[in-house]
C-alpha cells in the first residue's frame, strides 16, 4: 500500500484501496447525486473535509467522542443470532428470551423487539395469542424498552399468498384501474391488520412497535402502514411507535394513491418523515439504498446527503437505518466492521441523526 493510499470498501463489501483524491471525488459525486435526485441541498465543503477525514481513517474500526453516543435499536429481533448468515445471522439456536437477555446483558443493547420467524405483520394474526404469552414472559425478565417488530409485507395480501390481484400481473395484462383498485384494498387490509396485531401486543406489555421496511410493496404499502399506525395511536396513545422506510424513494406502483391528501409515489426521507409524524409516529427510520457497483465513500456521502435533509426538518426522532445494504454500509451479509463504523460515526457527526 503506497503512502497516499486507503483501504476502504465497494458497495458489494469487497476491500480496495483508493487515493484520497479517489475518495474525495467519489464523496462529491455521491453528495451531488442525492442532491440531484431529491431536490436537497449537497454537503457543504466543511462536511465533505470531516467525510472525507472518517473514511480516510487508517485505524480499522471508528466512534464518536465519549458522551456523544446514540441510541441503538435493532429489527429482526432474535433472527440475528438464530438465523443463517443470508439474513444477517449466525445460526445459534436459542430461544427468544435468552437471545433479548444477551442483547440486553452481554451486548450492552438501548432497546430490544420480539419477532416472528416470518417477520411480516400477516403470519402473525393467527398466532397473536403465542406471541402476547412471549411478549408478557420476556417483558417479566428484560428492563430495556422492549417492543415488537415486523414488516408491514403488503406483497402477502396478493395472490398467490393473498385474497387480493396482484397489481404487477394485473399491470402486464393492460387492467391499470384494477390493478389500482387491488392495491387499494390491500392497503386497507394491511391497515386493519396493523390495528389488530400491534394493540394485541402493546395490550400483552410491549413497550411499542417496530414497522420495518416500510414501502417495500410500494406506494400503498406505505399508505397502508401509515393509515395502520394512525389506528394503533389512536388506540394505544401511549405507544412508542417507530417508522422505518424501505428505500430512499417509495416506488410508485399504484402511482397516485395519496396519504393525508399528499401523493406518496417518489417521496424521499425529507418527505417521507412528515407523513409518519402526521400518522403518529415517535421515531421515523430514514432509509438509503446502497449501489454494490459505487465505493463505500460515493455511497456514504450520498446517503448522508439524503439523511442530514431528513433530521433538518423532522419534527420527531430520526433514527437511521444502518445495516447490510442501507445507510452506506456495503450490501454483504454480515457487514464489515471498518464500514459499519465509519458510516455510523458520519451519521451521528455529520447527519445529525437521533439514533442508528
Amino acid at each position: 500500500m503506497a503512502a497516499n493510499e486507503y483501504y476502504t470498501r465497494m458497495g458489494d463489501g469487497k476491500r480496495v484501496l483508493m487515493t484520497k483524491d479517489q475518495i474525495l471525488a467519489d464523496i462529491q459525486a455521491g453528495s451531488a447525486d442525492a442532491a440531484d435526485m431529491g431536490g436537497i441541498q449537497a454537503l457543504d465543503d466543511n462536511d465533505v473535509e470531516a467525510l472525507l477525514e472518517i473514511v480516510c481513517d487508517r485505524n480499522r474500526t471508528v466512534g464518536v467522542e465519549p458522551g456523544k453516543e446514540v441510541p441503538l435499536t435493532y429489527d429482526i429481533g432474535q433472527l440475528d443470532f438464530t438465523g443463517d448468515n443470508g439474513n444477517s445471522g449466525n445460526g445459534v439456536d436459542m430461544g427468544r428470551l435468552e437471545a433479548a437477555l444477551l442483547h440486553e446483558r452481554a451486548l450492552g443493547a438501548d432497546t430490544f423487539e420480539l419477532a416472528h420467524s416470518d417477520y411480516s405483520i400477516k403470519p402473525v394474526k393467527p398466532v397473536i395469542s403465542m406471541e402476547m404469552q412471549t411478549m408478557e414472559e420476556i417483558q417479566n425478565e428484560i428492563v430495556i424498552p422492549y417492543f415488537y417488530g415486523a414488516m408491514p409485507n403488503m406483497g402477502l395480501y396478493y395472490a398467490p399468498d393473498g385474497p387480493y390481484g396482484n397489481p404487477a400481473d394485473l399491470m402486464r395484462e393492460f387492467k391499470i384501474e384494477e390493478a389500482m383498485d387491488q392495491a387499494e384494498k390491500s392497503a386497507q387490509a394491511l391497515a386493519r391488520d396493523i390495528e389488530y396485531v400491534a394493540t394485541k401486543i402493546y395490550d400483552a406489555g410491549a413497550d411499542g412497535f417496530n414497522f420495518d421496511t416500510t414501502g417495500a410493496a410500494g406506494d400503498a404499502d406505505a399508505v397502508g402502514t401509515f393509515n395502520g399506525v394512525e389506528k394503533l395511536r389512536k388506540a394505544c396513545p401511549n405507544a412508542y411507535i417507530n417508522v422505518g422506510m424501505a428505500g430512499e424513494s417509495v416506488m410508485g406502483i399504484h402511482g397516485s394513491i395519496e396519504y393525508d391528501g399528499q401523493v406518496v409515489a417518489g417521496l424521499y426521507p425529507h418527505q417521507q418523515c412528515k407523513l409518519a409524524q402526521k400518522a403518529g409516529a415517535n421515531v421515523f427510520g430514514a432509509v438509503v439504498n446502497t449501489s454494490c457497483s459505487k465505493s463505500m465513500a460515493w455511497n456514504l456521502a450520498r446517503a448522508v446527503t439524503f439523511v442530514k435533509a431528513c433530521t433538518a426538518v423532522s419534527g420527531i426522532p430520526v433514527h437511521v437505518n444502518m445495516g447490510m445494504g442501507v445507510g452506506g454500509i456495503p450490501m454483504f451479509e454480515t457487514a464489515p466492521i471498518d464500514a459499519v463504523t465509519r458510516c455510523s460515526k458520519a451519521m451521528v457527526e455529520i447527519a445529525k441523526v437521533d439514533g442508528v
